[in-house]
């Protein structure tokens, strides 16, 4: 079976880049029309944390957390929170989309690397090429979705690193699902985050400079699904799915994320949710859809079964 016991986690994943590709389509304009990429990031970690310590008093209330694990648990709050969201969103800003779907297909590669080197994780080539091909074919997708616009290098660096530093803590975090709950852990990794957050200068700049009563309700909403949707509930999916796979198998459902972006083009405009964006979907992209689901499976057919 290919899932071989851990469909869940394997749906968990899944999930995880549908809310992701409905994220694209339904948060879009948000910033930086209302809110600054730094006050977002606010909203996000901030929210999102509120949620998990709510959701922690009822499940995982009596587990605590181990000195020396606090520690690397917040190493893991920098990269995979704060230094990943203040450069996704800032690199975004300053370079074009298509610039940063390249480095999205970036960083599953980053990961089986840093797996190699400090996880000691195999890499069989049945591994490699399913993730060469899923990078392949999503660049390829990236590029021919393009509409064009500016570049910048100073976006493309922080790209980059946003890339890097989230395939560091995916890595990072993996031993921590073998002592603690996901929620217990994912709790933590957000409160640290947000504490980072919080001592970032400009946070609070832009926060003054915010003007709310600006934001008509629709944005609210956008915000609010940002918060719980991509926020809460993915970091939240991701740390379950690490719990019983490998972190290059987490991170090869990234290649999902623009298959799940033309599928909701096609949902949200019969429901009225948002413009058509329909007519930009070519039997070119859709063969690199299928490509993409090709390199996922030959990645996740490698998946050991879960002791």
């Amino acid at each position: 079976m290919l899932f071989r016991g851990n469909y869940k986690a394997h749906l968990a994943l899944f999930f995880v880049n549908a809310l992701y590709g409905a994220n694209h389509i339904l948060a879009k304009g948000v910033m930086p029309r209302y809110l600054s990429p730094n006050v977002f990031i606010l909203f996000r970690v901030a929210g999102a944390t509120l949620l998990f310590w709510i959701l922690k008093m009822f499940f995982t209330r009596n587990e605590t957390v181990a000195k020396k694990d606090l520690r690397l648990i917040g190493l893991c709050a920098l990269f995979g929170v704060t230094i990943n969201q203040l450069f996704f969103f800032h690199g975004l800003n300053l370079s074009s989309s298509i610039n940063s779907g390249i480095y999205m297909a970036i960083n599953p590669i980053v990961v089986v690397v840093m797996s190699f080197f400090i996880l000691k994780d195999e890499i069989t080539p049945l591994r490699m090429t399913g993730i060469l091909v899923g990078t392949v074919a999503t660049i390829l997708l990236t590029f021919t979705a393009s509409s064009g616009g500016s570049d910048s290098a100073l976006g493309d660096l922080f790209l980059f690193v946003n890339a890097v530093s989230y395939a560091l803590y995916l890595v990072m975090i993996k031993p921590m699902m073998s002592k603690y709950s996901p929620l217990t852990v994912i709790t933590w990794v957000f409160t640290f985050g947000l504490m980072y957050v919080l001592i970032f200068p400009p946070t609070f700049i832009d926060l003054a400079n915010t003007n709310f009563e600006l934001i008509p309700v629709e944005a609210w909403w956008k915000i609010s699904y940002v918060i719980v949707g991509v926020t809460f509930l993915t970091y939240l999916m991701t740390m379950y799915g690490l719990k019983y796979l490998s972190p290059s198998t987490s991170a090869v459902y990234i290649y999902f994320q623009p298959v799940m972006v033309i599928l909701f083009a096609y949902v949200f405009v019969y429901l009225g949710f948002s413009d058509d964006y329909t007519q930009t979907i070519t039997l070119p992209k859709l063969a690199y859809m299928l490509l993409i689901f090709l390199g996922v499976y030959l990645t996740i057919r490698t998946e050991k079964k879960s002791s």
